[in-house]
């Protein structure tokens, strides 16, 4: 490999960082074929692609994620060492994305992101969406790490890791005023239910335990987001079915109480990363120190 050319390394950067090869060759002032040329060049001494043309985007390659992190981290450090030495003022983060499926328990993501809440040079963004634009983003290298409850395989274009951080009982939740002695029944059929969703896996189990017993639950409202689930459950007089996790709250102030654990039915929560050569240490150490605490202290 050829010495590294810090400049075309500089070129790549601005690239990133603006979002495009056109707007990077006018803050740069030098024509887009130049620009195109000199990145060609810093690929060829680096052996590997650093952007893969999607129609007229670019979109970093794993090698071009990796590059940036380096550049962003390089040049960054410049920047810093000029404000310290004009300023006195000095600073130094690492950024981690956590992409997290829009109806996950808030309780429980926020018991894995924990230990990066107090962490000094951690800035730690979090955002929400559904399952495919998760794993879209993911792809795409925007994100570090996907919570979400939704196993995920790969395949021949998109090899994933998927790991089981998580296995939750769900459980008949509901207001602590009612009198209902443990064990299902068909005797649950006298008071409302809120569920989740046809769509939910928990509901299909939930549907199936109910045939068993054959109960015919009177639903009065149904919702796919375990936030609203959480708050309908406090807020009336309606029985639920969720994790205990997600209430863990109004469980301990009494508020809500958990009646009976269904048997055979669980919410699984997963982390889901790309396959990569490079691993983030701060996302692998975050997923075993989570997988330490359950082992530690099992739920």
């Amino acid at each position: 490999m050829e010495r590294l050319n810090y400049h075309h390394l500089k070129y790549f950067w601005h690239i990133v960082k603006v979002g495009s090869l056109t707007k990077a060759a006018e803050k740069l002032h030098i024509s887009q074929s130049a620009l195109s040329s000199q990145i060609r060049q810093l690929e060829e001494s680096l052996e590997c692609s650093l952007f893969l043309r999607q129609g007229r985007k670019l979109v970093l390659t794993e090698f071009g994620n990796l590059a940036f992190s380096y550049a962003d981290s390089i040049f960054t450090k410049g920047i810093e060492l000029e404000n310290l030495l004009r300023k006195g003022i000095a600073a130094e983060h690492q950024t981690l994305r956590i992409g997290v499926l829009s109806t996950m328990s808030r309780n429980f993501i926020e018991s894995f992101v924990e230990p990066l809440l107090n962490h000094a040079n951690i800035k730690l963004e979090i955002a929400a969406s559904g399952q495919t634009n998760l794993l879209k983003a993911l792809s795409n290298h925007q994100l570090d790490l996907a919570l979400t409850n939704i196993e995920v395989r790969g395949n021949h274009d998109q090899l994933w890791e998927c790991i089981l951080l998580d296995r939750q009982p769900i459980s008949v939740i509901g207001p602590s005023s009612l009198d209902i002695k443990s064990g299902f029944s068909a005797k649950y059929a006298d008071y409302h239910w809120i569920l989740p969703n046809q769509d939910s896996p928990i509901r299909a189990a939930f549907d199936g335990l109910c045939a068993l017993h054959h109960l015919e639950p009177n639903i009065v409202a149904e919702a796919n987001d375990m936030a609203m689930l959480r708050l309908l459950a406090r807020d009336s007089m309606a029985l639920t079915v969720m994790p205990e996790v997600v209430v863990k709250d109004e469980l301990k102030n009494g508020v809500l109480k958990s009646f009976t654990q269904l048997e055979g039915i669980f919410e699984n929560f997963y982390a889901v990363t790309v396959k990569k050569h490079f691993r983030n240490f701060e996302i692998n150490q975050l997923v075993n120190q989570f997988l330490m605490k359950k082992i530690s202290s099992p739920s």
